[in-house]
């Protein structure tokens, strides 16, 4: 009798915690509806100037680290292909909706050590920087190999209308 107790309130736990995770997760989302929707992939993309893949780690609100954007897949993490064109940044993810990253809308390239749900060596992530409809984002990316990782920032940046407009420090 004892282990059922033990089962029952133990599974009565779980459900408890699942229901509050998605509770919060919906009302991240409700908050978050005031960002719009993605850029579309033009239908035409010029070839790729550099192509690496590696993972979608996630979009936060831009300067907040731990503000996971939940609208539009935008904060689940997932494999993918990034391709640098000269109409933008395309992110290919596998099971989730597709990210563009239009070359007006990209406002800054850094590296970070962390950010939402992934940390790892120093300077290991790529993040971008870039304007959603109206709201700052950081997207970050890693590369599956971590030799990849300098010359895809520095590719990225060679985006930017200014050099001088890269973010390189930590925020």
């Amino acid at each position: 009798m004892e282990q059922l107790t033990a089962l029952l309130l133990g599974a009565g736990t779980v459900v408890v915690l699942l229901t509050l995770i998605g509770l919060g997760w919906r009302n991240r989302v409700r908050r978050q509806q005031h960002i719009g929707r993605l850029p579309p992939v033009p239908g035409v993309l010029s070839p790729a100037m550099m192509q690496t893949a590696g993972q979608y780690v996630v979009t936060t609100t831009a300067g907040d680290w731990l503000d996971r954007i939940a609208v539009q897949s935008l904060g689940v993490k997932s494999n993918a292909t990034l391709s640098i064109h000269a109409q933008g940044v395309l992110l290919q993810r596998t099971g989730a909706t597709d990210v563009f990253i239009p070359v007006a809308d990209l406002t800054g390239v850094r590296t970070e050590s962390g950010m939402a749900g992934k940390f790892v060596e120093k300077d290991g992530l790529v993040v971008m920087r870039w304007m959603l409809t109206g709201t700052g984002v950081d997207t970050a990316f890693r590369t599956r190999l971590a030799a990849e990782t300098t010359p895809l920032q520095q590719a990225l940046t060679g985006l930017l209308p200014d050099e001088s407009s890269t973010n390189k420090e930590k925020q």
